[in-house]
């Protein structure tokens, strides 16, 4: 696997509790270390409770750590401002979560425009690139409906090409193929495989499940709090 030197998700011992000096504090992560390099598909898999999805919030920049260095594309996320990291959500990182979480009253369009609104792209410019990603996803002939008008995995693809609006660098996917059956969710894994291998995106899959884990690159493995395994295939291989 191709490695440049420096990775573009660096994390040392980072810890993460609620009601810090609390009766009832509490720890989720423990000393998680942890990096991740450009173009690679790595997966998270872990139980529920393990301590997944708070490691993902931090990766995303939706919630800081406790303690810890976390370094992003070589910077210190402890530096940025609310705006910086508003920012770099929209910009750097591509969310798809489980539950797809597009607006229900504006088109599949519209929904996959509204990252590159915030952006400050112009209109015509937004409604191109959507348009290509739309494309790209297999959604063509859905672009004009609203999000009650698409099954499940039609969504997801609506969320992924949200996700790549504004070209991210890294792509965030929290279990993302949790919610449809076995045949959507095989579509929506070839998607990200697609995206990895002729886009070259850097993709961090959360899931519960060993099978989806083995398909990508690199399998961590969390449990209570804490990185257990570290698991490497080559590209290629069953």
């Amino acid at each position: 696997m191709k490695r440049r030197s420096d990775p573009v998700i660096h994390m040392d011992a980072i810890t993460k509790k609620y009601y810090v000096g609390e009766p009832n504090e509490l720890q989720i992560l423990f000393d998680i270390g942890l990096d991740i390099y450009e173009g690679e598909f790595v997966s998270i898999v872990g139980a529920s409770g393990s301590g997944k999805s708070t490691l993902m919030n931090i990766i995303g920049l939706l919630d800081r750590q406790t303690e810890g260095e976390y370094l992003l594309n070589g910077k210190s996320t402890k530096v940025f401002d609310d705006k910086q990291l508003s920012r770099i959500r929209n910009k750097e990182i591509g969310f798809v979560f489980q539950n797809f979480n597009l607006i229900p009253k504006i088109t599949a369009l519209k929904n996959v425009e509204m990252p590159m609104m915030y952006a400050g792209i112009p209109q015509k410019k937004r409604t191109e690139r959507a348009l290509e990603l739309i494309d790209l996803v297999g959604m063509s002939d859905r672009y004009t409906h609203d999000p009650s008008r698409l099954s499940g995995g039609q969504k997801q693809r609506v969320a992924i090409a949200r996700a790549m609006a504004n070209d991210p660098s890294i792509i965030l996917a929290d279990e993302p193929t949790g919610a449809l059956d076995t045949k959507t969710g095989r579509m929506v894994m070839d998607l990200f495989h697609e995206l990895h291998e002729k886009q070259g995106k850097t993709i961090v899959l959360i899931t519960h499940s060993p099978e989806l884990a083995s398909e990508t690159e690199r399998m961590l493995t969390i449990s209570d709090g804490r990185i257990v395994a570290d698991q490497t295939r080559e590209v290629g291989s069953e």
